[in-house]
């Protein structure tokens, strides 16, 4: 079974790019790769993936404990389940100093002050004191982010950090998120199931389905003209003017990872299937410069209809 297949994208120095998908289609399988957070047991990683020059495919735990955290850092979506409950904010945000830099304990404690702040979290230092479940879930998220900036990274990764939070929240996370990638000079990678958040957030949009890529462009030219049938329909199911009057959905089912065919993923739910893509062995094309699609009929996508 292979969770994801083929992923190939480069991620530039300052920008935010956007992973977008249905559930299941891979999206955190690929975040969680990049820092090799998947059992080796149970996990095999095939290809390449480079920072900064330096390979982290089957590098040992000591160079990876390196880098993550302290160059790399990983926002979870459910802080609940990634806050010791019995641990204060002070102390988790000190163990991540603790383990990736020569701060002292007094320096730690203002460093967490500092961070406090920095994420926006009303009276840090009585906040410091407190455990997890007598924060909100706004403060949680927040308490997370604070973590993974703790020892300023040159690239976050986002796993929907927006998840069950109600809409003033997350609008508040995600202009925090973009507020300190602009200030701290990061790069980002997020993950998220909704076009919108990507499109408040991203500069460019990796489209992800049974495992694969079927579309990679700048945001704005997936929103104005998508080149696969799967964004078309992800953008039909977006309330608002590219939905016209009526909300759309995609029918069908993705593929089982257990059964992903070997020709296009989508044809059994594509309305622009023909016999063509019954036979296509399928690989991402290239539409023009930075823009690609996984797609025999892109020229003939269209958001309406």
């Amino acid at each position: 079974m292979k969770a994801v297949n083929g992923v190939t994208f480069i991620l530039n120095a300052g920008e935010t790019l956007g992973i977008v998908g249905e559930s299941g289609s891979g999206k955190s399988a690929v975040l969680r790769s990049l820092i090799g957070l998947h059992a080796p047991s149970t996990t095999n990683y095939r290809g390449s993936i480079r920072y900064s020059g330096e390979e982290l495919v089957g590098a040992r735990d000591a160079a990876l404990r390196r880098v993550r955290g302290a160059e790399i850092a990983m926002i979870f979506q459910d802080p609940m389940s990634y806050l010791n409950p019995v641990l204060t904010v002070s102390e988790q945000i000190g163990e991540t100093l603790r383990r990736h830099t020569r701060l002292g304990r007094q320096e730690r404690a203002a460093r967490a002050l500092e961070l406090l702040r920095l994420v926006g979290i009303s009276a840090p230092e009585h906040r410091l004191r407190q455990y997890p479940h007598q924060l909100s879930g706004g403060m949680r998220q927040r308490v997370i982010i604070a973590i993974a900036l703790a020892c300023e990274p040159r690239v976050l990764l986002a796993d929907e950090p927006t998840t069950a939070l109600d809409v003033t929240i997350q609008n508040q996370i995600l202009t925090l998120l973009a507020d300190l990638r602009q200030r701290l000079g990061m790069s980002m990678v997020l993950v998220s199931h909704d076009l919108g958040v990507i499109a408040q957030t991203c500069d460019r949009v990796l489209v992800m389905y049974g495992g694969q890529v079927v579309e990679l462009a700048q945001v704005a030219d997936v929103l104005r003209l998508p080149r696969h049938p799967y964004t078309a329909g992800l953008l039909r199911c977006l309330p608002g003017p590219a939905s016209g009057r009526f909300l759309h959905a995609i029918p069908g089912l993705p593929p089982r990872l257990t059964d992903v065919p070997v020709t296009c993923t989508f044809r059994p739910r594509c309305d622009l299937a023909t016999a063509e893509c019954e036979s296509w062995s399928t690989s991402l094309l290239e539409i023009e410069a930075g823009r690609a699609s996984r797609c025999l009929q892109h020229e003939v996508v269209q958001i309406d209809g």
